[in-house]
């Protein structure tokens, strides 16, 4: 589609989109948002398409926020923020309740955004290279938008932990919490998508679909249920992005230097 995302579909019907980013760990702001949504959109109405694989260029899968935007938003307003917050939730929206299979196909680490990027997706394999963070938290923000995606794959407990203290973990870790599925070494990771692609390639379309949407329907997490909820959230991350601390928060990372509520004595 364009040079920071490759939309590539096969003859089996499987697309593959490439964020192609990898000088900045495949960050993404709002024109890389709007993107997604569209080939998301693109894949929903071609008839031929029978999965998406998620994957990123580099030796990263998504780092998460780019730089330049977060400097953009950190001068916008509540409302501008809002709505920037928005079109990240109908991203992963989009991505979550997608009416084919979905793989993340992570190849490197993913932070922030990027770890809710793979919570979407229906299946997440990673390379056992691979670290993962919520790291909102030491920006003086929350993982508003991609909480419900992460919650209802690590649970509660470990969300109340891993929210809160936006500490590093393996690709082991993550498959002990459940946030993905499979771990292999960095030479076995296409291996190990395909083999899942063939799964799902060798079941019936239609019955794949339905089978997505039941379990949403047995999890009471449909896609109208989750409209209200990004609606919430991008309220509560609008308002602490122009808070004094998410001010604090942002600038300090921008600059490079420690927040002020980080005490010498620690």
């Amino acid at each position: 589609m364009t040079d920071s995302l490759i939309y590539a579909k096969n003859e089996r019907g499987v697309v593959t989109l490439t964020l192609n980013r990898p000088s900045v760990h495949n960050a993404f702001g709002d024109e890389l948002i709007q993107q997604m949504i569209s080939a998301l959109e693109q894949a929903n109405d071609d008839d031929d398409v029978r999965l998406l694989v998620i994957t990123g260029n580099g030796k990263s899968f998504s780092a998460g926020a780019d730089l330049n935007w977060m400097r953009k938003m950190a001068a916008a307003s509540a409302e501008e923020n809002e709505q920037d917050a928005l079109r990240l939730a109908q991203m992963l929206r989009r991505l979550n309740y997608h009416s084919r299979p979905t793989i993340a196909r992570i190849n490197g680490s993913a932070f922030g955004g990027g770890l809710g990027l793979a919570a979407c997706c229906d299946i997440a394999i990673a390379t056992d290279q691979a670290q993962f963070a919520l790291t909102e938290v030491r920006l003086g923000l929350v993982p508003a938008t991609i909480s419900p995606y992460v919650f209802r794959r690590i649970g509660e407990t470990q969300a109340r932990r891993y929210f809160l203290t936006a500490e590093r973990f393996s690709a082991e870790k993550a498959l002990q919490l459940g946030l993905v599925h499979e771990v292999v070494e960095e030479d076995q990771l296409d291996q190990a998508v395909d083999r899942q692609v063939s799964h799902i390639l060798a079941a019936g379309p239609l019955a794949v679909r339905h089978s997505k949407k039941l379990v949403f329907h047995a999890a009471n997490t449909d896609v109208t249920s989750q409209r209200q909820i990004d609606q919430d959230n991008a309220r509560l991350i609008a308002r602490l992005r122009v808070s004094v601390e998410g001010q604090e928060g942002l600038t300090a990372f921008l600059e490079k230097r420690t927040p002020s509520w980080v005490r010498e004595n620690g």
